[in-house]
């Protein structure tokens, strides 16, 4: 009896030593290599303290670097202390597929460590940061496919742990040909996106901070994926736009090498338009204007067709944000000058009637006979014969002419009322015979009167009548859809020049002789 009892004992003691021994190791082993991993990162903390490069690498890697040295440490623990068993083997497996994915996890950290110390080279707050900006555009998209290329390494890597996945995968290598042409199929678009993110990334058809027209939108380029492009729109929209839509539709790039700009603003008005004082106020409008870049400044008449004259106003500016502003500002400066100058000036349509046709056949319409032929016709004398004629209508005297009321009135060309003016007895001159007024026709008279200082009109700067200029917020708009600046853009152009500059590759083969 006593020898069962030690029996049991001594099995339930090594039944316990099996179990705690390998939960002692792995704490153990997670110890140390947690204490590893503090001494690594005290070490690099103190041998780069003024390095930022190694700051940013001690910060991003000390996670993962972590997990890969605790299952590293786990794992060896677990072999040391265990025997072969079915459970060990299920945990080594489990193992092996949580220092994968740590692995593919200090990878990445380790990519990004490298990709942000090369944007930290270029600064993006400076006007010149054309190059800035274009590493900025690569660098984002080479991002995010590492980030895709290690989730799938990982994913595959996991799958191929698998005894069942391994021998599907030796199949689909095997059937590598009609499989792929398949997937390509299926994945044709997704593949053509990621395919053109690439082509813009390094082609540098957009980059970052562009202003462009899509899809009859006016934006910026705000982000560059592999798969599409972020537009902000000028009323703080987004249009995501997928990637192959700029490289297969045309679209309008503001900044590709220069952000000065045309506006028109263009007005249809009468034909009595006086164009060259039309044209003066325009000029004197963008003079006083700070919206105006001192380039272009022209009033043509682009067109005379259908009862109207259009006045087209051409004027520039230092950038897309400007340019709106200032077309806005000239469109409101020439619709006052012409409802307070040249009224006559509004668009109009005339209508002009025509005299009523006759016919052959009415007695108005035959030709009137003299006396002596009338009765010669009727065959009596022409002493007896009496012709009714149309009783002539009495000339009424024209009335008197309407004068345009001048606003403002002057003092000066007011009459003054004599004395006894306001009573109805009041003796009027006599007014002139039908035969005076149809001998002496009435004469208009145009009374002229020199401005005074009261006409002076004063032009008052609004601000709140600008959208991207005037204000904190409409400058930061301004800003933000001003394109890139004008050092950025003085090296697109020297990089076109000279690659127009550069001379073409020259055959060098010799053609054989026969």
């Amino acid at each position: 009896m006593f020898l069962d009892v030690n029996s049991a004992v001594d099995v339930t003691a090594t039944e316990t030593a099996d179990v705690v021994g390998p939960i002692g190791a792995v704490v153990g082993a997670v110890v140390a290599a947690l204490v590893l991993a503090t001494i690594i990162s005290a070490v690099v903390r103190t041998a780069a303290r003024r390095s930022n490069l190694a700051m940013d690498l001690l910060a991003k890697v000390r996670r993962p670097l972590r997990a890969v040295l605790v299952i590293i440490a786990v794992w060896i623990a677990l072999r040391l202390s265990t025997e072969t068993s079915h459970w060990t083997l299920i945990a080594e497996h489990l193992l092996l597929i949580l220092l994968i994915a740590a692995a593919a996890w200090l990878i990445g950290a380790l990519a990004f460590v490298v990709e942000d110390a090369a944007l930290s080279r270029f600064r993006m707050d400076v006007p010149d940061n054309a190059r800035a900006r274009r590493v900025r555009t690569q660098i984002t998209v080479l991002r995010r496919l590492t980030v895709a290329i290690l989730a799938i390494c990982a994913i595959a890597g996991i799958l191929m742990t698998f005894p069942d996945a391994r021998a599907a995968g030796t199949s689909l290598f095997a059937s590598a040909g009609v499989l792929t042409i398949v997937a390509g199929l299926a994945a044709q678009s997704s593949l053509a996106n990621v395919f053109a993110g690439l082509q813009l990334a390094f082609t540098d058809a957009i980059r970052v901070d562009d202003v462009v027209i899509v899809e009859q939108e006016w934006g910026r380029i705000e982000e560059i994926t592999m798969t599409y492009v972020v537009v902000h729109l000028w009323d703080d929209r987004r249009l995501i736009v997928p990637s192959t839509h700029f490289t297969t539709t045309p679209f309008q790039n503001w900044t590709r090498r220069d952000a000065n700009l045309l506006g028109t603003v263009e007005l249809d008005l009468d034909w009595e338009v006086p164009v060259e004082a039309m044209r003066a106020e325009l000029t004197r409008l963008l003079a006083v204007s700070d919206l105006w870049d001192n380039r272009v400044g022209v009033l043509q008449v682009t067109e005379a067709t259908g009862g109207f004259v259009q006045v087209r106003a051409l004027a520039s500016a230092v950038d897309a944000p400007t340019l709106f502003d200032l077309r806005c500002y000239v469109r409101e400066g020439l619709v006052e000058w012409v409802q307070r100058t040249a009224p006559q000036s509004l668009p109009r349509t005339r209508i002009e009637g025509s005299s009523p046709v006759v016919s052959a056949a009415s007695p108005a319409a035959q030709p009137a006979l003299p006396d002596g032929d009338l009765a010669r016709a009727v065959g009596q004398a022409p002493a007896t014969v009496a012709v009714p004629r149309e009783p002539t209508p009495p000339v009424e005297p024209e009335p008197p002419v309407r004068t345009r009321r001048l606003a403002p009135a002057d003092p000066s060309l007011q009459r003054e009322p004599s004395e006894g003016s306001n009573q109805p007895d009041q003796p009027r001159p006599p007014a002139a015979s039908p035969a005076a007024a149809s001998a002496e026709p009435p004469t208009r008279r145009t009374t002229r009167r020199t401005p005074g200082p009261d006409d002076t009109v004063q032009f008052t700067m609004r601000t709140d009548s600008r959208l991207f200029t005037g204000s904190l917020d409409a400058v930061e708009r301004a800003q933000a859809f001003a394109g890139p600046g004008p050092e950025v853009l003085a090296e697109r152009e020297h990089t076109a020049e000279r690659a127009l500059a550069e001379p073409e590759p020259t055959d060098t083969t010799e053609t054989p002789r026969h």
